[in-house]
Protein backbone atom coordinates (compact mmCIF):
# COMPACT_ATOMS: atom_id res chain seq x y z
CA UNK A 1 0.00 0.00 0.00
CA UNK A 2 1.16 3.53 -0.79
CA UNK A 3 -0.11 6.50 1.21
CA UNK A 4 -1.04 9.53 -0.89
CA UNK A 5 0.35 12.69 0.69
CA UNK A 6 0.73 14.96 -2.31
CA UNK A 7 -1.24 15.15 -5.58
CA UNK A 8 -0.73 17.05 -8.81
CA UNK A 9 -3.94 17.76 -10.76
CA UNK A 10 -3.90 19.21 -14.29
CA UNK A 11 -6.99 18.40 -16.33
CA UNK A 12 -8.60 19.74 -19.49
CA UNK A 13 -11.88 17.99 -18.63
CA UNK A 14 -12.82 19.53 -15.29
CA UNK A 15 -16.05 17.56 -14.74
CA UNK A 16 -16.63 15.58 -11.52
CA UNK A 17 -13.75 17.19 -9.61
CA UNK A 18 -15.67 17.89 -6.39
CA UNK A 19 -16.07 14.26 -5.12
CA UNK A 20 -12.39 13.68 -5.86
CA UNK A 21 -11.35 16.83 -4.02
CA UNK A 22 -13.50 15.83 -1.05
CA UNK A 23 -11.68 12.49 -0.61
CA UNK A 24 -8.30 14.19 -0.99
CA UNK A 25 -9.26 16.79 1.64
CA UNK A 26 -10.51 14.09 3.98
CA UNK A 27 -7.14 12.33 3.75
CA UNK A 28 -5.22 15.62 4.13
CA UNK A 29 -3.61 15.36 0.70
CA UNK A 30 -1.70 18.44 -0.44
CA UNK A 31 -2.85 19.53 -3.93
CA UNK A 32 -0.71 21.18 -6.60
CA UNK A 33 -2.21 22.55 -9.79
CA UNK A 34 -1.92 25.20 -12.48
CA UNK A 35 -3.85 27.31 -14.97
CA UNK A 36 -7.53 26.60 -15.43
CA UNK A 37 -7.48 23.59 -13.11
CA UNK A 38 -6.04 25.69 -10.27
CA UNK A 39 -8.77 28.30 -10.78
CA UNK A 40 -11.48 25.61 -10.85
CA UNK A 41 -10.23 24.03 -7.62
CA UNK A 42 -10.17 27.42 -5.90
CA UNK A 43 -13.63 28.15 -7.28
CA UNK A 44 -14.85 24.93 -5.65
CA UNK A 45 -13.34 26.31 -2.38
CA UNK A 46 -10.58 23.75 -1.86
CA UNK A 47 -6.99 24.52 -0.89
CA UNK A 48 -4.47 24.27 -3.70
CA UNK A 49 -0.86 25.30 -4.38
CA UNK A 50 -0.21 26.81 -7.80
CA UNK A 51 2.56 25.03 -9.72
CA UNK A 52 4.53 28.23 -10.23
CA UNK A 53 4.53 28.88 -6.47
CA UNK A 54 5.45 25.25 -5.77
CA UNK A 55 8.39 25.20 -8.19
CA UNK A 56 9.43 28.84 -7.74
CA UNK A 57 9.34 29.20 -11.55
CA UNK A 58 6.64 31.19 -13.35
CA UNK A 59 4.77 29.87 -16.37
CA UNK A 60 6.62 30.94 -19.52
CA UNK A 61 6.22 30.86 -23.31
CA UNK A 62 2.49 31.66 -23.10
CA UNK A 63 1.89 28.61 -20.93
CA UNK A 64 3.88 26.16 -23.06
CA UNK A 65 6.11 25.55 -20.05
CA UNK A 66 4.37 25.07 -16.72
CA UNK A 67 5.03 21.63 -15.26
CA UNK A 68 8.27 20.83 -17.12
CA UNK A 69 10.38 21.37 -14.02
CA UNK A 70 12.81 19.11 -12.05
CA UNK A 71 10.85 19.62 -8.85
CA UNK A 72 7.75 18.17 -10.51
CA UNK A 73 9.38 15.29 -12.37
CA UNK A 74 11.80 14.36 -9.59
CA UNK A 75 8.84 14.22 -7.19
CA UNK A 76 7.02 11.84 -9.54
CA UNK A 77 9.96 9.68 -10.64
CA UNK A 78 11.80 9.18 -7.35
CA UNK A 79 11.81 5.59 -6.11
CA UNK A 80 10.88 5.72 -2.47
CA UNK A 81 13.19 2.84 -1.41
CA UNK A 82 16.16 4.16 -3.39
CA UNK A 83 18.55 5.86 -0.93
CA UNK A 84 20.32 7.79 -3.69
CA UNK A 85 17.00 9.19 -4.92
CA UNK A 86 16.09 10.13 -1.36
CA UNK A 87 19.38 12.02 -0.92
CA UNK A 88 18.85 13.89 -4.20
CA UNK A 89 15.40 15.04 -3.09
CA UNK A 90 16.72 16.27 0.29
CA UNK A 91 19.68 18.00 -1.37
CA UNK A 92 17.41 19.88 -3.80
CA UNK A 93 14.60 20.42 -1.28
CA UNK A 94 12.16 18.46 -3.46
CA UNK A 95 9.16 16.48 -2.25
CA UNK A 96 7.51 13.29 -3.45
CA UNK A 97 4.37 13.52 -5.56
CA UNK A 98 2.24 10.43 -4.94
CA UNK A 99 -0.77 11.02 -7.17
CA UNK A 100 -0.86 12.45 -10.71
CA UNK A 101 -4.27 13.29 -12.19
CA UNK A 102 -3.92 14.51 -15.76
CA UNK A 103 -5.91 14.49 -18.97
CA UNK A 104 -4.64 16.07 -22.15
CA UNK A 105 -5.41 19.00 -24.41
CA UNK A 106 -8.23 17.85 -26.74
CA UNK A 107 -6.11 17.30 -29.85
CA UNK A 108 -8.54 14.94 -31.60
CA UNK A 109 -11.55 17.21 -31.03
CA UNK A 110 -9.49 20.14 -32.27
CA UNK A 111 -8.65 18.52 -35.62
CA UNK A 112 -12.31 17.52 -36.00
CA UNK A 113 -13.47 21.11 -35.46
CA UNK A 114 -10.85 23.21 -37.23
CA UNK A 115 -8.32 23.15 -40.05
CA UNK A 116 -6.32 26.00 -38.51
CA UNK A 117 -2.85 24.44 -38.30
CA UNK A 118 -1.58 26.98 -35.74
CA UNK A 119 -4.49 26.23 -33.39
CA UNK A 120 -3.99 22.49 -33.91
CA UNK A 121 -0.30 22.72 -33.02
CA UNK A 122 -1.07 24.62 -29.82
CA UNK A 123 -3.37 21.75 -28.79
CA UNK A 124 -0.50 19.27 -28.74
CA UNK A 125 -0.01 18.64 -25.04
CA UNK A 126 3.62 18.31 -23.90
CA UNK A 127 3.66 18.61 -20.12
CA UNK A 128 0.61 16.40 -19.54
CA UNK A 129 1.90 13.30 -21.36
CA UNK A 130 5.34 13.81 -19.82
CA UNK A 131 3.90 13.70 -16.29
CA UNK A 132 1.63 10.75 -17.10
CA UNK A 133 4.50 8.73 -18.55
CA UNK A 134 6.66 9.52 -15.54
CA UNK A 135 3.95 8.48 -13.08
CA UNK A 136 3.09 5.35 -15.08
CA UNK A 137 6.76 4.32 -15.15
CA UNK A 138 6.98 4.75 -11.38
CA UNK A 139 3.69 2.92 -10.61
CA UNK A 140 5.32 1.07 -7.70
CA UNK A 141 5.17 4.34 -5.79
CA UNK A 142 2.85 6.67 -7.72
CA UNK A 143 -0.81 6.48 -8.74
CA UNK A 144 -1.73 7.92 -12.14
CA UNK A 145 -5.27 8.84 -13.23
CA UNK A 146 -5.95 9.87 -16.84
CA UNK A 147 -9.74 10.20 -17.02
CA UNK A 148 -12.57 11.39 -14.79
CA UNK A 149 -14.21 8.01 -15.44
CA UNK A 150 -11.53 6.60 -13.09
CA UNK A 151 -12.32 8.97 -10.19
CA UNK A 152 -14.88 6.70 -8.54
CA UNK A 153 -12.47 3.78 -8.62
CA UNK A 154 -9.76 5.93 -7.02
CA UNK A 155 -12.20 7.16 -4.37
CA UNK A 156 -13.23 3.56 -3.52
CA UNK A 157 -9.58 2.57 -3.34
CA UNK A 158 -8.72 5.40 -0.94
CA UNK A 159 -11.76 4.67 1.25
CA UNK A 160 -10.99 0.95 1.37
CA UNK A 161 -7.30 1.42 2.15
CA UNK A 162 -7.57 4.59 4.29
CA UNK A 163 -5.85 7.06 1.97
CA UNK A 164 -3.64 4.48 0.26
CA UNK A 165 -3.76 2.70 -3.08
CA UNK A 166 -2.91 -0.92 -3.78
CA UNK A 167 -0.16 -2.21 -6.04
CA UNK A 168 -2.71 -3.89 -8.33
CA UNK A 169 -4.65 -0.64 -8.77
CA UNK A 170 -1.53 1.39 -9.54
CA UNK A 171 -0.35 -1.18 -12.09
CA UNK A 172 -3.75 -1.22 -13.77
CA UNK A 173 -3.80 2.59 -13.96
CA UNK A 174 -0.26 2.52 -15.36
CA UNK A 175 -1.30 0.21 -18.19
CA UNK A 176 -4.21 2.51 -19.04
CA UNK A 177 -1.95 5.56 -18.85
CA UNK A 178 0.61 4.20 -21.32
CA UNK A 179 -2.23 3.30 -23.69
CA UNK A 180 -3.52 6.85 -23.31
CA UNK A 181 -0.19 8.49 -24.17
CA UNK A 182 0.37 6.07 -27.06
CA UNK A 183 -3.10 6.81 -28.45
CA UNK A 184 -2.56 10.55 -28.07
CA UNK A 185 0.76 10.44 -29.91
CA UNK A 186 -0.79 8.24 -32.59
CA UNK A 187 -3.50 10.82 -33.33
CA UNK A 188 -0.80 13.47 -33.73
CA UNK A 189 1.27 11.22 -36.00
CA UNK A 190 -1.81 10.41 -38.07
CA UNK A 191 -2.63 14.13 -38.41
CA UNK A 192 0.82 14.90 -39.80
CA UNK A 193 0.70 11.90 -42.14
CA UNK A 194 -2.56 13.22 -43.59
CA UNK A 195 -1.24 16.78 -43.75
CA UNK A 196 1.74 15.79 -45.91
CA UNK A 197 -0.34 13.12 -47.72
CA UNK A 198 1.84 10.22 -46.58
CA UNK A 199 -0.32 7.10 -46.44
CA UNK A 200 2.60 4.74 -45.97
CA UNK A 201 5.12 6.27 -43.53
CA UNK A 202 8.19 4.43 -42.28
CA UNK A 203 6.36 3.78 -38.97
CA UNK A 204 2.60 3.13 -39.19
CA UNK A 205 0.56 3.41 -35.99
CA UNK A 206 -2.90 1.87 -35.81
CA UNK A 207 -5.07 3.09 -32.94
CA UNK A 208 -8.66 3.16 -31.74
CA UNK A 209 -11.05 3.43 -28.81
CA UNK A 210 -12.76 0.28 -27.61
CA UNK A 211 -16.43 0.76 -28.43
CA UNK A 212 -17.47 -2.59 -27.00
CA UNK A 213 -16.54 -6.23 -26.75
CA UNK A 214 -18.78 -8.44 -28.88
CA UNK A 215 -20.27 -11.76 -27.83
CA UNK A 216 -17.88 -13.58 -30.17
CA UNK A 217 -16.31 -13.33 -33.61
CA UNK A 218 -17.39 -15.01 -36.83
CA UNK A 219 -17.82 -18.20 -34.79
CA UNK A 220 -18.55 -18.79 -31.07
CA UNK A 221 -15.01 -19.95 -30.28
CA UNK A 222 -13.51 -16.65 -31.53
CA UNK A 223 -13.17 -13.50 -29.40
CA UNK A 224 -14.12 -10.14 -30.88
CA UNK A 225 -14.42 -6.42 -30.22
CA UNK A 226 -15.03 -3.26 -32.21
CA UNK A 227 -12.82 -0.15 -32.03
CA UNK A 228 -13.12 3.30 -33.56
CA UNK A 229 -10.92 6.36 -33.87
CA UNK A 230 -13.94 8.30 -32.63
CA UNK A 231 -15.44 7.89 -29.18
CA UNK A 232 -18.56 6.38 -30.77
CA UNK A 233 -19.50 4.68 -34.04
CA UNK A 234 -21.80 7.37 -35.49
CA UNK A 235 -24.27 4.53 -36.01
CA UNK A 236 -27.24 4.89 -33.70
CA UNK A 237 -28.97 1.60 -32.83
CA UNK A 238 -32.65 2.30 -32.27
CA UNK A 239 -33.92 -1.21 -31.60
CA UNK A 240 -33.06 -4.89 -31.43
CA UNK A 241 -30.49 -7.30 -30.08
CA UNK A 242 -26.83 -6.42 -29.67
CA UNK A 243 -24.85 -6.37 -32.89
CA UNK A 244 -22.49 -9.25 -33.60
CA UNK A 245 -19.20 -9.39 -35.49
CA UNK A 246 -21.01 -10.74 -38.56
CA UNK A 247 -23.66 -8.02 -38.27
CA UNK A 248 -21.00 -5.32 -38.27
CA UNK A 249 -19.23 -6.95 -41.21
CA UNK A 250 -22.47 -6.90 -43.22
CA UNK A 251 -23.33 -3.37 -42.07
CA UNK A 252 -19.99 -2.00 -43.21
CA UNK A 253 -20.41 -3.64 -46.62
CA UNK A 254 -23.94 -2.24 -46.90
CA UNK A 255 -22.79 1.25 -45.99
CA UNK A 256 -19.87 1.10 -48.41
CA UNK A 257 -22.24 0.31 -51.27
CA UNK A 258 -24.99 2.70 -50.14
CA UNK A 259 -22.60 5.64 -49.92
CA UNK A 260 -21.43 4.95 -53.50
CA UNK A 261 -24.99 5.38 -54.80
CA UNK A 262 -26.63 8.70 -55.77
CA UNK A 263 -27.40 10.90 -52.80
CA UNK A 264 -30.57 9.96 -50.88
CA UNK A 265 -31.44 7.07 -53.18
CA UNK A 266 -30.83 3.35 -53.40
CA UNK A 267 -31.39 0.14 -51.46
CA UNK A 268 -28.79 -2.56 -50.89
CA UNK A 269 -29.55 -6.06 -49.60
CA UNK A 270 -26.52 -7.81 -48.09
CA UNK A 271 -25.97 -11.44 -47.23
CA UNK A 272 -22.62 -12.67 -45.88
CA UNK A 273 -20.90 -9.40 -46.87
CA UNK A 274 -22.02 -9.75 -50.51
CA UNK A 275 -24.79 -7.77 -52.21
CA UNK A 276 -27.67 -9.97 -53.36
CA UNK A 277 -29.86 -7.14 -54.62
CA UNK A 278 -29.36 -3.43 -55.36
CA UNK A 279 -31.62 -0.82 -56.89
CA UNK A 280 -31.52 2.96 -57.28
CA UNK A 281 -35.11 3.58 -58.39
CA UNK A 282 -36.38 6.85 -56.93
CA UNK A 283 -39.60 5.51 -55.42
CA UNK A 284 -38.62 3.79 -52.12
CA UNK A 285 -41.22 1.01 -52.36
CA UNK A 286 -40.43 0.18 -56.00
CA UNK A 287 -36.73 0.39 -55.20
CA UNK A 288 -37.06 -2.17 -52.39
CA UNK A 289 -39.24 -4.57 -54.37
CA UNK A 290 -36.85 -4.40 -57.33
CA UNK A 291 -33.77 -5.04 -55.18
CA UNK A 292 -35.54 -7.92 -53.43
CA UNK A 293 -36.63 -9.47 -56.73
CA UNK A 294 -32.98 -9.96 -57.74
CA UNK A 295 -32.61 -12.83 -55.23
CA UNK A 296 -35.42 -13.07 -52.65
CA UNK A 297 -34.17 -16.40 -51.30
CA UNK A 298 -30.68 -15.09 -50.43
CA UNK A 299 -32.20 -11.92 -48.97
CA UNK A 300 -33.86 -13.91 -46.18
CA UNK A 301 -32.00 -13.25 -42.94
CA UNK A 302 -29.79 -10.61 -44.54
CA UNK A 303 -29.52 -6.87 -43.92
CA UNK A 304 -31.11 -3.92 -45.73
CA UNK A 305 -29.25 -0.64 -46.20
CA UNK A 306 -31.37 2.30 -47.39
CA UNK A 307 -29.58 5.43 -48.52
CA UNK A 308 -32.54 7.59 -47.50
CA UNK A 309 -35.02 8.16 -44.67
CA UNK A 310 -37.28 5.13 -44.20
CA UNK A 311 -41.00 5.95 -44.30
CA UNK A 312 -44.15 4.19 -43.09
CA UNK A 313 -45.04 2.51 -46.40
CA UNK A 314 -41.59 1.01 -46.80
CA UNK A 315 -41.54 -0.10 -43.15
CA UNK A 316 -44.81 -2.00 -43.63
CA UNK A 317 -43.27 -3.85 -46.58
CA UNK A 318 -39.96 -4.52 -44.82
CA UNK A 319 -41.80 -6.03 -41.87
CA UNK A 320 -43.20 -8.81 -44.07
CA UNK A 321 -39.80 -10.56 -44.26
CA UNK A 322 -37.13 -11.62 -41.79
CA UNK A 323 -34.07 -9.34 -41.79
CA UNK A 324 -31.32 -9.19 -39.18
CA UNK A 325 -30.62 -5.45 -39.59
CA UNK A 326 -32.28 -2.47 -41.29
CA UNK A 327 -30.15 0.62 -41.90
CA UNK A 328 -31.59 3.99 -42.89
CA UNK A 329 -30.63 7.64 -43.05
CA UNK A 330 -33.09 8.13 -40.18
CA UNK A 331 -36.62 6.73 -39.81
CA UNK A 332 -40.07 8.32 -39.76
CA UNK A 333 -41.81 8.09 -36.38
CA UNK A 334 -44.43 5.70 -37.82
CA UNK A 335 -41.71 3.60 -39.48
CA UNK A 336 -39.93 3.09 -36.14
CA UNK A 337 -43.22 2.21 -34.45
CA UNK A 338 -43.94 -0.45 -37.11
CA UNK A 339 -40.45 -1.94 -37.22
CA UNK A 340 -40.08 -2.05 -33.43
CA UNK A 341 -42.88 -4.61 -33.30
CA UNK A 342 -40.12 -7.12 -34.00
CA UNK A 343 -38.17 -6.73 -30.76
CA UNK A 344 -35.03 -8.46 -32.05
CA UNK A 345 -34.85 -6.53 -35.33
CA UNK A 346 -31.83 -4.25 -35.24
CA UNK A 347 -32.57 -0.75 -36.53
CA UNK A 348 -29.56 1.43 -37.34
CA UNK A 349 -29.74 5.16 -38.01
CA UNK A 350 -26.75 5.96 -40.24
CA UNK A 351 -27.67 9.59 -40.96
CA UNK A 352 -24.51 10.81 -39.18
CA UNK A 353 -22.23 8.25 -40.82
CA UNK A 354 -19.72 9.28 -43.47
CA UNK A 355 -16.43 7.88 -44.70
CA UNK A 356 -13.34 9.71 -43.39
CA UNK A 357 -10.59 7.08 -43.39
CA UNK A 358 -9.08 6.51 -46.84
CA UNK A 359 -7.20 3.33 -45.95
CA UNK A 360 -8.25 -0.31 -45.69
CA UNK A 361 -6.51 -2.79 -43.37
CA UNK A 362 -6.15 -6.57 -43.50
CA UNK A 363 -3.92 -8.50 -41.12
CA UNK A 364 -2.59 -11.88 -40.16
CA UNK A 365 -0.25 -12.55 -37.24
CA UNK A 366 2.23 -9.62 -37.04
CA UNK A 367 1.71 -8.58 -40.65
CA UNK A 368 -0.65 -5.90 -41.94
CA UNK A 369 -1.72 -5.21 -45.51
CA UNK A 370 -2.77 -1.61 -46.11
CA UNK A 371 -4.27 -0.11 -49.25
CA UNK A 372 -6.27 2.96 -50.19
CA UNK A 373 -10.02 2.39 -50.35
CA UNK A 374 -11.76 1.85 -53.69
CA UNK A 375 -14.15 4.80 -53.59
CA UNK A 376 -13.77 6.08 -57.13
CA UNK A 377 -16.85 7.90 -58.40
CA UNK A 378 -17.52 6.70 -61.95
CA UNK A 379 -18.40 9.00 -64.84
CA UNK A 380 -18.65 8.35 -68.56
CA UNK A 381 -15.04 9.54 -68.86
CA UNK A 382 -13.90 6.38 -67.04
CA UNK A 383 -15.16 4.17 -69.87
CA UNK A 384 -14.44 3.71 -73.56
CA UNK A 385 -16.97 2.37 -76.07
CA UNK A 386 -15.01 -0.17 -78.11
CA UNK A 387 -17.82 -1.91 -80.05
CA UNK A 388 -19.33 -0.74 -83.31
CA UNK A 389 -22.76 -0.67 -81.71
CA UNK A 390 -23.19 2.27 -79.35
CA UNK A 391 -25.16 2.06 -76.09
CA UNK A 392 -28.46 3.84 -75.59
CA UNK A 393 -28.73 6.31 -72.70
CA UNK A 394 -30.52 3.72 -70.53
CA UNK A 395 -27.94 1.03 -71.38
CA UNK A 396 -25.09 3.37 -70.49
CA UNK A 397 -26.69 4.24 -67.15
CA UNK A 398 -27.24 0.56 -66.37
CA UNK A 399 -23.69 -0.39 -67.38
CA UNK A 400 -22.15 2.21 -65.07
CA UNK A 401 -24.55 1.21 -62.27
CA UNK A 402 -23.69 -2.50 -62.70
CA UNK A 403 -19.96 -1.81 -62.80
CA UNK A 404 -20.17 0.21 -59.59
CA UNK A 405 -21.97 -2.64 -57.79
CA UNK A 406 -19.53 -5.16 -59.28
CA UNK A 407 -16.60 -3.76 -57.32
CA UNK A 408 -18.34 -4.59 -54.02
CA UNK A 409 -18.95 -8.23 -54.99
CA UNK A 410 -16.35 -10.84 -54.06
CA UNK A 411 -14.19 -11.60 -57.10
CA UNK A 412 -14.59 -13.16 -59.55
CA UNK A 413 -17.66 -10.94 -59.87
CA UNK A 414 -20.40 -10.68 -62.48
CA UNK A 415 -23.38 -8.34 -62.10
CA UNK A 416 -26.40 -8.33 -64.40
CA UNK A 417 -28.64 -5.27 -64.32
CA UNK A 418 -31.65 -3.65 -65.91
CA UNK A 419 -33.48 -0.41 -65.15
CA UNK A 420 -30.90 0.61 -62.51
CA UNK A 421 -31.48 -2.62 -60.60
CA UNK A 422 -29.48 -5.81 -60.28
CA UNK A 423 -31.17 -8.90 -61.76
CA UNK A 424 -28.39 -11.44 -61.25
CA UNK A 425 -25.14 -11.57 -59.23
CA UNK A 426 -22.39 -14.18 -59.46
CA UNK A 427 -19.77 -13.86 -56.73
CA UNK A 428 -16.67 -15.38 -55.21
CA UNK A 429 -15.88 -18.06 -57.80
CA UNK A 430 -12.34 -19.06 -58.79
CA UNK A 431 -13.60 -19.21 -62.39
CA UNK A 432 -15.11 -16.12 -64.04
CA UNK A 433 -17.07 -18.49 -66.27
CA UNK A 434 -18.72 -20.03 -63.17
CA UNK A 435 -19.62 -16.55 -61.89
CA UNK A 436 -21.27 -15.84 -65.25
CA UNK A 437 -23.31 -19.01 -64.97
CA UNK A 438 -24.41 -18.27 -61.39
CA UNK A 439 -25.51 -14.73 -62.34
CA UNK A 440 -27.41 -16.08 -65.36
CA UNK A 441 -29.09 -18.77 -63.28
CA UNK A 442 -30.21 -16.17 -60.73
CA UNK A 443 -31.57 -13.98 -63.52
CA UNK A 444 -33.51 -16.83 -65.11
CA UNK A 445 -34.86 -18.00 -61.78
CA UNK A 446 -36.16 -14.68 -60.50
CA UNK A 447 -36.64 -12.42 -63.55
CA UNK A 448 -39.95 -13.13 -65.27
CA UNK A 449 -40.46 -10.08 -67.50
CA UNK A 450 -38.71 -9.40 -70.79
CA UNK A 451 -35.96 -6.92 -69.88
CA UNK A 452 -32.98 -5.47 -71.67
CA UNK A 453 -30.11 -6.82 -69.56
CA UNK A 454 -26.55 -5.51 -69.28
CA UNK A 455 -23.58 -7.20 -67.62
CA UNK A 456 -20.52 -5.98 -65.71
CA UNK A 457 -17.33 -7.86 -64.86
CA UNK A 458 -14.88 -6.69 -62.18
CA UNK A 459 -11.90 -7.67 -64.38
CA UNK A 460 -11.32 -8.49 -68.05
CA UNK A 461 -12.53 -11.70 -69.65
CA UNK A 462 -9.38 -13.74 -70.29
CA UNK A 463 -11.17 -15.74 -73.00
CA UNK A 464 -14.18 -15.24 -75.27
CA UNK A 465 -16.13 -18.01 -73.49
CA UNK A 466 -17.24 -15.72 -70.64
CA UNK A 467 -18.77 -12.97 -72.74
CA UNK A 468 -20.10 -15.63 -75.11
CA UNK A 469 -22.05 -17.26 -72.27
CA UNK A 470 -23.52 -13.87 -71.31
CA UNK A 471 -24.58 -13.01 -74.87
CA UNK A 472 -26.13 -16.45 -75.38
CA UNK A 473 -28.30 -15.81 -72.31
CA UNK A 474 -29.69 -12.61 -73.81
CA UNK A 475 -27.31 -9.91 -72.51
CA UNK A 476 -27.19 -6.95 -74.93
CA UNK A 477 -24.37 -4.87 -73.45
CA UNK A 478 -21.22 -5.64 -71.44
CA UNK A 479 -18.68 -3.58 -69.50
CA UNK A 480 -15.29 -4.95 -68.46
CA UNK A 481 -11.86 -3.52 -67.69
CA UNK A 482 -9.34 -3.48 -70.51
CA UNK A 483 -5.99 -5.23 -70.26
CA UNK A 484 -6.27 -8.76 -71.62
CA UNK A 485 -3.97 -9.95 -74.40
CA UNK A 486 -7.23 -11.13 -76.00
CA UNK A 487 -9.04 -7.78 -75.82
CA UNK A 488 -9.19 -7.68 -79.63
CA UNK A 489 -10.86 -11.11 -79.69
CA UNK A 490 -13.46 -9.89 -77.19
CA UNK A 491 -14.14 -6.79 -79.31
CA UNK A 492 -14.40 -8.91 -82.46
CA UNK A 493 -16.93 -11.22 -80.79
CA UNK A 494 -19.00 -8.23 -79.61
CA UNK A 495 -19.11 -6.81 -83.10
CA UNK A 496 -20.03 -10.16 -84.65
CA UNK A 497 -22.95 -10.55 -82.21
CA UNK A 498 -24.05 -6.87 -82.37
CA UNK A 499 -23.29 -6.50 -78.64
CA UNK A 500 -22.46 -3.19 -76.97
CA UNK A 501 -19.02 -3.40 -75.31
CA UNK A 502 -17.44 -0.87 -72.98
CA UNK A 503 -13.94 -1.02 -71.55
CA UNK A 504 -13.31 0.47 -68.12
CA UNK A 505 -9.99 2.21 -67.56
CA UNK A 506 -9.70 0.67 -64.08
CA UNK A 507 -9.98 -2.83 -62.60
CA UNK A 508 -11.94 -3.48 -59.37
CA UNK A 509 -11.12 -6.74 -57.62
CA UNK A 510 -12.53 -7.36 -54.13
CA UNK A 511 -10.94 -10.42 -52.55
Amino acid sequence: MKKIKRALISVTDKNNLKPLLNILKKNKVEIISSGGTYREIKKLKFKCNEVSDYTGSPEILNGRVKTLHPKIHAGILSQRKNKSHHKDLIKNKFKNIDLVIVNFYPFQKTIENTSNHKKIIENIDIGGPAMVRAAAKNYNDVTVITSNTQYNELIKEMIKFKGCTSQNFREKMSQIAFAETAYYDATISNYFNKKIKENFPHKKIIFGNLIKKLRYGENPHQESAIYSKSDFLKLNQLNGKKLSYNNFNDIFTGLAISKSLPKNSGIVIIKHANPCGVSILKDPLKCYKSALACDPISAFGGIISCNFKINKNLALELNKLFFEVIIGNNFDFDAIKILKKKKNLRLIDASNFSFKESLNFNSIDENILIQSEDRKIFTIKDFKIVSKKKPSKSQLDDLIFAFNICRFVKSNAIVLASNKTTVGIGSGQPSRLDSCQIAINKMKKFTTSSLEIVAASDAFFPFVDGIEKLVQSGIKAVVQPAGSIRDKEIIKFANETNTVLLFSKTRHFRH
